[in-house]
């Protein structure tokens, strides 16, 4: 814990054991928990936040390109017709071979007999023959129809593939191996991706602060200048009393009575105008850190009689060091190298791509055996290359582009700077002013202080007339004012510059 936070812890512990009772249930807060507050409960910052772990998947999912694809398929198809590996004639033919066949048969044995019946001599000697006879038993026993039908029937069927149900299954791997330096070159941009989105996070993050720096700010001044017109309120009061007094023993007259009262009134308007500034001013920094409008806070820098002056010292690093930590600089240089990694993504689409593949398939019908209504698999492993010719020139012109955007970020990068340098030296010179201004009034305040308390008693003493007490009385609340001003404006002023400066 640094000596910064130290002097913060003591003062908000202080402030609780010496805050008076009437703050009790009011929420006494530092500047440094409005800035957590606000952080965490801004909505940009939250789509900020979202938007770095988006990034980070983003990086992941490129992370994933390296390892294997690895895929499981299963399809069902139904097809209205069959595979015929021979043609409607020939089918005929084979379920009809067992007749064919046996009519052959038939037409041999009646031809046999009638060519032996036609020779009388021979006729009667083949009748008479018992081999004879038993051979044209033989013939008329001969029935092959049916048994070569059957067969012919199979046959048939072995040529007629059913494939109207048809089955698969299979497990793919694909492994890349060279893809030009593609897959490389898209994690770096992925990684350089996600480094930009917290860089556009913390640039939110010290946006949503800064804005609560200066309604911090707000609320302490209007506070003070509350309690400075409730300050004025009473001397006028208290001297609108004495003058009372005055015109009743004779030593003042009712313009003087009259001219107290007008200021009185104006006197009761501006503490008016003040309160209601203070809560509507309350109101908004509660709507900036997440509370509700209605809550009771209290600010630490409000219950001090001076308004702390920031510490400069150390708030001026050299450019070179303001560059590394403006957000700003930091996101034109990671979009720059993004586009980098653009141009070798471009280069890598004209250049060979290799892989390896394998697989395991399993279909039912079994395609190794005559479509055999069962599951069968088969293993497969190979090698793709993918070698790009032609294609109108696309990916030259796609690394041409991004060589030309990364110049152009690289150019809006340095131009940045140059802004940068003469914000940062522009904000130096409003904190010395702001600083020297600061001193102006505080030397006035105490003039006029002293001019107040002089005017006081020559009033009470009756050798001082009261317009001239009234302008002391005005002149102390104008340089009292003054010095809240210049005390808020070193405080906003110095928030912008450590801002600039990347702190």
């Amino acid at each position: 814990m640094n000596l910064n936070k130290i002097y913060k812890t003591l003062i908000y512990n202080l402030l609780l054991v010496v805050l008076p009772s009437g703050l009790c249930g009011q929420q006494v807060l530092t500047l440094e928990q409005c800035r957590d507050m606000a952080v965490r409960n801004d909505k940009a910052v939250e789509q900020a936040q979202t938007k770095v772990t988006m990034a980070g998947y983003d990086r992941k999912i490129a992370l994933a390109n390296y390892f294997p694809n690895i895929v499981a398929t299963g399809t069902y198809t139904y097809n209205n017709h069959n595979i015929s590996l021979i043609n409607d004639d020939m089918s005929n033919q084979l379920t009809t071979m067992g007749t064919t066949v046996q009519g052959k048969i038939n037409d041999y044995r009646n031809e046999l007999i009638q060519q032996i019946t036609s020779n009388p001599l021979a006729s009667i000697e083949y009748m008479l023959s018992p081999m004879w006879q038993t051979v044209l038993g033989s013939l008329s026993d001969i029935d092959v129809e049916d048994a070569l039908n059957a067969i012919g029937t199979e046959i048939d069927e072995a040529f007629h593939l059913d494939i109207q149900h048809i089955f698969t299954a299979s497990v793919t791997l694909q492994q890349p191996v060279f893809m030009g330096g593609k897959i490389v070159a898209a994690n770096q941009m992925a990684k350089l991706a996600e480094d930009l989105a917290k860089t556009q996070y913390e640039q939110q993050a010290r946006a949503t602060a800064l804005k609560v720096d200066e309604t911090y700010w707000q609320v302490v001044s209007i506070s003070a200048k509350r309690e400075l017109a409730e300050n004025y309120d009473s001397l006028l009061h208290k001297m609108q009393s004495d003058v009372e007094i005055a015109v009743q023993e004779g030593v003042a007259t009712e313009a003087d009575a009259l001219s107290i009262k007008v200021k009185v009134n104006e006197a009761d308007m501006m503490l008016t105008k003040a309160t209601n500034g203070l809560s509507l001013c309350k109101m908004l920094l509660c709507k900036q850190i997440g509370l509700p409008l209605d809550s009771k806070i209290v600010l630490v820098d409000e219950a001090t009689d001076k308004i702390r002056t920031p510490d400069t010292t150390g708030i001026s690093p050299d450019m070179e060091q303001v560059y590394a930590n403006r957000t700003e600089i930091r996101s034109l240089n990671l979009a720059s190298q993004i586009y980098k990694k653009k141009i070798a993504m471009a280069r890598a689409d004209m250049m060979p791509k290799l892989a390896l593949t394998g697989g395991y398939m399993m279909t039912n019908r079994d395609m190794r055996n005559g479509f055999d209504k069962k599951w069968s698999g088969l293993f497969n492993v190979g090698v793709i290359l993918n070698v790009p010719i032609f294609h109108g020139g696309e990916a030259l012109f796609k690394m041409k582009k991004a060589q030309y955007e990364s110049t152009l970020y690289l150019s809006q990068c340095d131009d940045a700077k140059g802004l940068i340098a003469l914000q940062v030296t522009q904000l130096h010179k409003q904190v010395n002013e702001a600083q020297e201004k600061l001193e102006q009034a505080e030397d006035n305040l105490l003039s006029a202080e002293e001019n107040l308390r002089t005017a006081t008693l020559g009033f009470q003493e009756g050798v001082i007339p009261a317009n001239t007490a009234m302008a002391a009385q005005t002149a102390w609340l104008q340089a009292h004012s003054e010095y809240i001003d210049a005390g808020v404006e070193l405080q906003i002023a110095a928030a912008n510059l450590r801002n600039a400066i990347g702190q």
